[in-house]
């Protein structure tokens, strides 16, 4: 017995001794974890990373498992040969020898260092997170020297390292640009500090303005920053280059931020709180997961289902068929292969359809097979069907008559409503198009292109068609002297205007009886609805001087300004005296009625984070007016009726662009003299009849700022300010540092369910003071006020 007890005493002390050697921060050679006691792990000196044995994801059976390093709750951010599994009699072995390896319980090695003979003589794992192999104090290999698809805070990512994930990869090239690729062959986000080569296909705004260079920089890196702020470094940049920060930037404590690459071939920033083994997105390098080369497969198209945030995978037609019936991103198949159809095949009709990548921004890589050439819509198809090589091609609706065909290889599309194409796909006859959508967020209108019509009965065609319009319109609009649009979702989305007749817009808006706003800037508003069901507001102008010739030219320049933050105009109409705006309704109305309502109407009461996230937008969709349009514009009337809300209540500011229809003189000048505005909120160089500029506006953001703090009219005098104007009163408050609680609306410390970020509060103030100076040299411009509201930049 009491040798048997020996024994014991003997095992628990080896087992207490093991625990040690595995917890301590420095790992022997000799050293093995197995796959079988998930339990076994080596952690770092504060416990806030560990390298041991994870279940693969997804889950398998039998289950397979990697060699992993997870954060506190078992987040992980670097696993051994990018992923790889091995079965549950698996292990990983520090060897003797200094080798680092990953080996299956069949003996097989998976994976391995290649550190034998380099005279390795310890291992550590340190509170950064990264598992280091080392000869005495130098470092021989590291995890954060061989990532995976994960960059943590203090790792230095250089350019010539690679992210990968399946199909994906993510470079730092040595301009200091960003890259996604798909399959080292097709580029698909370029993002970052050399202008020269920032070719974004998507047109994805820059997170901040940095410094150009059209040169290679000496040593460029990326590094994230623990507050969520990633940058490039380089000793040729006066500053780190701000490439992009996570919404949560500086918020929280004792959060880990980090840099993915996922298997969707999208980059983004995570939030994880420690111990929570959870990770929130706060930052995506693409917002539109559908422009992701690849996401659906071959042949695959990818699109939204309703208002559904995850994107949906279908083929093309019934023509088509998924290569994976269980698996709609594998992609899609021909039932009939063309070249088993020769001489019977079509093209099929893809209404508001890419096939990416597009623009062609990389000739010299795969999509090389991108061709373009400028043809009319129908001769895109036409062209396709024609040419041997050619088996699918997508035409822009765009103005600019791009018809972009594709030759051979992969073929990856993305339909959505507000892309301004048409695209075909060559199939072998008879079409089958696919049964109607209805969880489609857009109305589908795929059909058969037929066999090719001779050349005179297209046209003969086309001018019956238009001369029945013009005698339909000539019998019902006096005067008639233009085409009558016969519009479709498809000219929405493009940056071409379309043009109303003033009979349309009387039907639609029900004879201009259902007005929504009066008086908002040169005009009224009415809501309407078009024939094809979209619900409009048509701003009916009055007082404008402009002839028909300026008029159409100024309403060009707007349908070309596109921003998240302002309101999209559809078209117009300009019919002898009449002049009418279209724009996409909004469904929330104006800023004005949520701020300044009754107390019993509180249910329409704005919440903080509601508040501040608009006061952002505004600032984006005023920066971009200012600062990121081919000549900037002067809005000249920003004030709280002038920002509409949609159903997300999301900002976007309206009436841009309308100041010159009522000073056709000039046309060049970026300060003009004499800009209607509302008194209110008026600079004072306004109202002193001096030029106007870019800062005028920058002067009237301050005062929304104001307002959307407060909850009142910035000019609003009452007995709780002493029979002073807001704007003085809330100044003086700051100046006495009591300008929190103090200034901010009443009613937001009422509502239990409003959380106030005092510190936002605090910073949405300073800037408001500061975008309200008198002078207007004192002003900031709208890019470094975006930055501050943001906390990118300190007030």
């Amino acid at each position: 017995m009491e040798t048997e007890h020996a024994k014991q005493m003997q095992l628990q002390a080896l087992v207490f001794l093991c625990t040690i050697a595995i917890a301590s921060s420095n790992v022997p050679p000799g050293s093995t974890l197995h796959a079988s006691k998930p339990a076994q792990a080596w952690s770092s000196p504060n416990a806030t990373f560990s390298l041991g044995f994870a279940p693969a994801e997804p889950a398998t059976d039998p289950p397979t498992f990697v060699a992993a390093i997870t954060y506190s709750g078992g987040v992980i951010v670097w696993s051994a040969g990018h992923n790889a599994t091995v079965d549950s009699d698996g292990s990983l072995q520090f060897l003797p020898s200094g080798n680092l390896r990953l080996v299956n319980g069949s003996g097989t090695v998976v994976w391995e260092s290649n550190t034998a003979d380099r005279e390795v003589s310890s291992a550590s794992l340190d509170d950064l997170g990264s598992f280091s192999l080392k000869a005495g104090d130098v470092s021989i290999w590291s995890s954060f020297r061989n990532p995976t698809d994960t960059v943590l805070p203090g790792q230095n990512f250089s350019a010539g390292m690679v992210l990968r994930s399946g199909s994906y990869s993510f470079t730092l090239l040595r301009t200091g640009n960003l890259t996604l690729t798909w399959k080292n062959s097709t580029v698909y986000w370029n993002h970052g500090v050399n202008s020269s080569v920032d070719a974004d296909p998507w047109k994805i705004p820059n997170p901040a303005r940095v410094q150009n260079f059209s040169v290679n920089l000496s040593s460029a890196s990326l590094g994230l920053q623990s507050m969520g702020l990633l940058s490039v470094y380089d000793p040729m940049l006066k500053n780190p280059a701000i490439m992009a920060y996570s919404k949560d930037y500086v918020e929280g404590s004792d959060i880990l931020r980090f840099l993915r690459l996922d298997g969707d071939g999208n980059l983004r920033i995570y939030s994880s709180a420690r111990g929570s083994g959870t990770a929130a997105v706060t930052w995506s390098a693409v917002p539109d997961q559908c422009q992701v080369f690849g996401y659906c497969g071959d042949i695959g198209i990818c699109y939204y289902r309703g208002h559904d945030y995850d994107p949906s995978c279908k083929c093309p037609s019934r023509n088509f068929e998924p290569i994976d019936g269980k698996d709609s991103r594998k992609g899609c198949k021909r039932k009939v292969e063309i070249r088993d159809c020769p001489g019977n095949y079509t093209m099929l009709e893809l209404n508001h359809t890419q096939f990416l990548p597009y623009p062609a921004q990389y000739p010299a890589e795969s999509s090389g097979l991108q061709e373009v050439l400028a043809a009319s819509l129908s001769s895109c198809g036409t062209n396709c069907l024609v040419s041997n090589s050619c088996v699918a091609s997508t035409s822009m609706n765009d103005g600019t008559r791009n018809c972009y065909t594709k030759s051979l290889g992969f073929l990856s599309g993305y339909r959505a409503s507000m892309l301004p194409s048409t695209s075909y796909v060559k199939v072998c006859a008879p079409v089958l198009l696919n049964p109607p959508d209805n969880g489609e967020s857009y109305p589908s209108r795929s059909h058969v292109s037929s066999l090719i019509l001779l050349v005179g009965a297209s046209l003969l065609g086309f001018l019956m068609f238009q001369g029945g319009l013009w005698l339909w319109c000539r019998g019902n609009v006096a005067g008639f002297g233009r085409s009558l649009p016969h519009y479709a979702l498809l000219e929405y989305a493009s940056s071409v205007p379309v043009q109303f007749c003033f009979k349309e817009l009387w039907r639609s808006t029900n004879g201009f009886k259902d007005r929504i706003r009066a008086a908002a800037g040169f005009g009224t508003y009415y809501k309407g609805t078009l024939a094809n069901g979209t619900v409009i507001a048509a701003k009916r102008l009055e007082g404008i001087k402009p002839g028909e010739k300026e008029f159409r030219v100024e309403v060009a320049k707007i349908c070309c300004t596109h921003h998240l933050n302002l309101v999209r105009l559809i078209g117009f109409c300009c019919e002898r005296t009449a002049r009418l705006l279209v724009y996409e309704f909004m469904k929330n109305g104006s800023l004005d009625s949520f701020l300044f309502i009754p107390t019993e109407n509180s249910g329409k009461l704005l919440s903080w984070n509601q508040r501040f996230d608009i006061a952002v937008g505004i600032a984006k969709g005023i920066r971009y007016l200012h600062e990121e349009c081919q000549e900037p514009i002067i809005h000249g009337n920003i004030k709280p009726e002038n920002i509409l809300l949609d159903e997300s209540y999301n900002a976007k500011v309206s009436d841009f662009g309308l100041s010159k229809l009522w000073n056709p003189g000039d046309y060049t000048s970026p300060a003009l003299s004499s800009i209607r505005g509302t008194r209110g909120y008026l600079a004072p160089e306004q109202l002193a009849n001096q030029p106007v500029t870019l800062k005028s506006d920058v002067y009237s953001f301050g005062l929304v700022l104001l307002e959307m703090v407060g909850g009142r009219r910035s000019f609003e005098a009452s007995a709780e300010t002493n029979w002073r104007k807001f704007s003085k009163w809330a100044w003086e408050e700051h100046e006495r540092g009591k300008y929190a609680r103090g200034i901010l609306d009443k009613r937001l410390l009422e509502d239990d369910q409003s959380r106030v970020d005092f510190d936002q509060v605090r910073r949405v103030l300073a800037v408001s003071f500061w975008c309200a100076q008198e002078q207007p040299s004192s002003r900031p411009e709208m890019g470094r006020v975006v930055q501050m509201l943001e906390g990118v930049m300190e007030v």
